[in-house]
């Protein structure tokens, strides 16, 4: 049988396995043969920091722990959390200018103030802060509005990150200065200059823990959903499920973004193109 071994910790092709068809089975995640290496390396971390001799001695552990967050501790391991401020600037730039305009002048016109919306894998929170931030300076002195942003991942960790809407000088680079000043905090902490998000974007963003897989505790249509670099841990058969309870979940004229390495291309479903990774329900 097949074994890779770091420290003189062995993963065999049945412990792999097993690990994969259970991380798909509970959220989805495929993890291909061509993830075993990445498997092996980031869950021998986990062995180690709890002084497990195996991995099945390290799942039996995770199994047996009936609260789960040893399991969420897991996915953590194996999820990878890369975001940033306005990541994609082009999705930004298309609400500002197309979509936010024609929405609000619709709204308006139906006296309905509200703007729902869903930043699904909101990972350390940039994506929904920066949402929050464009939201907020298109409705400013337009009315009374009542924004709400959904934030969700599976990943507890992140959303504590989230929560606490702090962030070092690199990390707010990419919000321009005038939204900097507007919306970020800079505060000293430990000799170390940090942006603490202002009250407004923490009363527009909601987190909360979600495993996409899962049922979704969403009343009422949203306006737009952004879930950007989170179906390419999917297969195909799970990626058409998904996008077919977004298609469900959104109003008429709602607006799904993806990520830049993700494609409606191959997978059935009713949103019409507008441009790369960017879909409308008609």
């Amino acid at each position: 049988m097949e074994t890779l071994t770091i420290d003189n910790v062995v993963l065999s092709e049945r412990e792999f396995r097993e690990i994969s068809n259970l991380v798909h089975k509970h959220c989805g995640i495929n993890l291909h043969q061509g993830k075993k290496e990445l498997v092996r390396a980031r869950l021998a971390k986990r062995l180690r920091l709890g002084h497990f001799k195996t991995f099945k001695e390290y799942m039996k552990h995770v199994l047996k722990d009936k609260t789960g967050k040893e399991f969420s501790i897991l996915i953590d391991s194996l999820s990878t959390n890369l975001t940033s401020f306005f990541r994609e600037q082009r999705h930004f730039e298309f609400l500002q200018s197309q979509f936010l305009p024609a929405l609000l002048e619709q709204k308006r016109k139906k006296h309905n103030f509200k703007i729902r919306a869903w930043s699904a894998g909101c990972s350390s929170g940039e994506e929904p802060y920066s949402i929050a931030i464009v939201l907020l300076d298109a409705i400013q002195g337009r009315g009374r509005w009542d924004v709400k942003i959904l934030a969700t991942d599976i990943s507890t960790s992140m959303l504590e990150v989230a929560k606490t809407g702090i962030y070092d000088a690199e990390r707010v680079k990419p919000v321009p200065s005038l939204q900097r000043q507007k919306y970020l905090v800079p505060h000293r902490s430990k000799s170390q200059k940090v942006f603490e998000v202002s009250k407004a974007l923490r009363d527009a963003v909601i987190f909360s823990y979600l495993n996409l897989m899962a049922n979704w505790p969403i009343k009422g249509t949203l306006d737009f959903i952004f879930c950007r670099n989170v179906m390419i841990y999917f297969d195909k058969s799970t990626q058409s499920r998904l996008i077919n309870r977004f298609w469900d979940l959104l109003d008429s004229g709602g607006v799904l973004f993806t990520g830049h390495s993700e494609s409606l291309t191959g997978i059935e479903h009713k949103f019409n193109y507008i441009q790369p990774t960017i879909y409308i329900k008609p």
